[in-house]
């Protein structure tokens, strides 16, 4: 399968400028023979707090023209929004979409940072969400929660495939590369992550958006320019490694449990 991730500078609260660039990406993602395209976290608006500008019901523009690309383009698309809620605050989500313009997945974001305020702007999600592609199981995350293994680990007997889409600060950026590198070695699975450049809200972000197999091996990387990162990857290769390296196979799940009621 040919995974695509588009590395691109959000224009601040500019729907119209950001969808521009996604159309773009998107073709040449297509021409380069992609399955699957996969966008950053809240990529219409920015990283905002400001829900009167990021929330959109499931209808909305953004989600309406993930699933318009999706059916013009034949790929599966992997990407972030702002939904609405009808008696509770906004989420952030992530939203799968498959090649007939159908959803295949909406996971609101678990972990919110509360360095930043976003819990204190929308509602968090209670449960990971996983869906089918080309005979594997994939998990959509978004950004902050890279820092939490054990929400990795609730899905990995399941999951051969993890995205994680972020907007993950420059400041931080050494976290972000050790992190989705450590997620993929421990969980045995291609990670996907995806992040944003450019300035908005206040942050500077620069990138670092990249594809790594199981072994923690990175397929490709992005500097700190907007790209559009493609590779080949072997999704039969999941269950070769966990085969030759059982390592999963080694946990002790009953402990943490025992521990916790300690």
């Amino acid at each position: 399968m040919k995974v695509a991730a588009v590395q691109m500078d959000i224009a601040w609260h500019d729907r119209s400028t950001n969808y521009a660039k996604v159309r773009q990406a998107a073709a040449q993602a297509k021409e380069a023979g992609a399955d699957l395209l996969v966008l950053p976290e809240m990529f219409a608006t920015g990283f905002s707090m400001d829900t009167s500008v990021t929330a959109e019901p499931l209808e909305g523009t953004t989600p309406t023209l993930m699933r318009s690309l999706a059916r013009e383009l034949s790929m599966t698309l992997v990407g972030g929004f702002v939904l609405r809620g009808d008696t509770r605050r906004p989420q952030n989500v992530s939203l799968a979409v498959d090649p007939d313009g159908k959803d295949l997945a909406l996971y609101a974001k678990i972990h919110q940072i509360a360095l930043l305020g976003e819990h204190d702007s929308y509602e968090a999600g209670q449960r990971p969400v996983s869906f089918q592609l080309k005979g594997v199981r994939a998990t959509c995350f978004v950004c902050y929660d890279l820092r939490f293994p054990e929400l990795f680990r609730a899905v990995v007997d399941q999951c051969g495939l993890i995205l994680v889409i972020a907007s993950w600060p420059a400041v931080r950026q050494t976290h972000w590369d050790i992190l989705l590198r450590a997620r993929a070695m421990e969980s045995q699975c291609f990670v996907v992550g995806v992040n944003r450049v450019g300035d908005g809200g206040g942050h500077a972000f620069v990138g670092g958006s990249a594809i790594i197999d199981p072994l923690g091996t990175v397929l490709t990387q992005g500097g700190e320019e907007e790209a559009l990162l493609v590779a080949d990857i072997d999704l039969t290769k999941v269950s070769e490694i966990r085969t030759a390296l059982p390592f999963l196979k080694d946990r002790k799940p009953h402990l943490l449990k025992e521990m916790a009621e300690v």
